[in-house]
């Protein structure tokens, strides 16, 4: 945005330290004046000279011989403050704007594309201390999220040759056999395009929760995770999984629609990766004061630590975790994640103890709830 020339703030800053204390100065000589003014009043004019031998004759000093002594002096101490203001002012509105300068070079670098670079401001703490460390703490979050960012974009990019290398392969072979089989060819095909518009569905899901681009509505946590579990009965019963779900009234607010997809790509990735055989998915939500909790937890494998915290990275696949043809496309956590920040909620791992995994969301509660 183009704006108009203006001064500087070191400049306006001299101008005030030096108009003050240009003040004070002329308020002070005044009292100065007014206190003389009260003590030497003029003197008489009907009282006749006052006769020394051996000395001129002398009249008691007027108020005018004050005016011409005090004037000038007054004149010269006020001129004196005026440039000792300015000088002292431009001083010190450099040192104290000193950080500020620091704070502006960073910034404009980071406008450059310079993401790393840090302020890191010494001294105790003050308003600009504070300013620079926030400063240097999103800084931090901005390069964090273009990383990721980047990641995201190479991974998703990878993802979505791979079933577009699949579809060249296959039509290069039909072609280069024209005896081949077209209805197995067309099965193949059918399956590919299907997980690429499942991978892009899931794309432009992860998209939408990041932005935050949907109406809220207060609805009830428990209602869907019993709709979302009613729904993948289906594949629990393939997988011979038995879903177990209890809890409480879970009001919040928030998209219907994402909150489900939410609960359902936790119980299907609980589903999933669960043991081939009596495998377990325990849904379970709970109130806490301010907070709703909703709770999915499986058997299977026991899960370490390391692996567990990079779940919820878009397309990491746990090398430990079972991998079938219902798996998904790696972002079922990814898209669980954005979903309950967008919601200003938070998502927690945790391996348990006896194989498997607990994934846990909080989100705030409905205001105004009773009971």
């Amino acid at each position: 945005m183009d704006r108009a020339p203006g001064l500087s703030v070191r400049l306006r800053l001299t101008l005030s330290y030096a108009g003050f204390l240009l003040l004070s100065g002329t308020l002070l000589l005044a009292v100065v004046w007014v206190f003389l003014l009260r003590y030497v009043p003029d003197p008489p004019t009907n009282l006749p000279p006052v006769r020394v031998p051996g000395a001129p004759m002398l009249r008691g000093p007027s108020r005018h011989d004050l005016l011409v002594a005090f004037v000038p002096r007054a004149a010269e101490m006020l001129a004196f403050l005026l440039v000792f203001g300015v000088v002292g002012g431009w001083v010190l509105a450099g040192r104290m704007l000193a950080p500020l300068a620091r704070i502006t070079d960073a910034t404009r670098m980071a406008a450059k594309g310079s993401l790393s670079h840090r302020i890191e401001l010494d001294g105790r703490k003050d308003e600009f201390r504070e300013l620079a460390d926030a400063f240097d703490a999103m800084l931090a979050r901005l390069e964090a999220h273009v990383a990721e960012q980047r990641r995201f974009a190479a991974n998703a990019s990878h993802e979505l040759r791979t079933p577009l290398a699949i579809t060249q392969s296959l039509l290069d072979a039909a072609r280069n056999d024209p005896d081949r089989d077209g209805g197995q060819l067309d099965e193949r095909l059918r399956a590919v395009n299907a997980r690429a518009i499942e991978l892009t569905e899931a794309l432009l899901l992860l998209s939408r929760a990041d932005q935050r681009s949907f109406t809220r509505e207060q609805v009830d946590l428990s209602l869907i995770a019993e709709e979302a579990t009613e729904t993948l009965l289906p594949l629990a019963e393939r997988h011979g999984v038995t879903i177990e779900t209890s809890g409480d009234v879970t009001p919040t607010v928030g998209s219907p629609a994402l909150l489900l997809q939410m609960t359902m790509n936790l119980v299907h990735n609980a589903i999933v990766h669960n043991r081939p055989e009596r495998g377990v998915v325990r849904v379970t939500t709970s109130v806490r004061p301010g907070t709703v909790m909703l709770t999915v937890e499986n058997t299977g494998k026991p899960l370490a630590s390391q692996l567990v915290s990079t779940l919820v990275e878009p397309f990491q696949r746990g090398t430990e975790r079972v991998r079938t043809d219902d798996a998904g496309v790696g972002l079922g956590l990814a898209i669980v994640k954005s979903i309950a920040q967008a919601h200003d909620g938070t998502l927690t791992l945790t391996p348990r103890a006896a194989g498997g995994l607990r994934v846990t969301v909080h989100l705030p509660a409905a205001c105004g709830r009773r009971g």
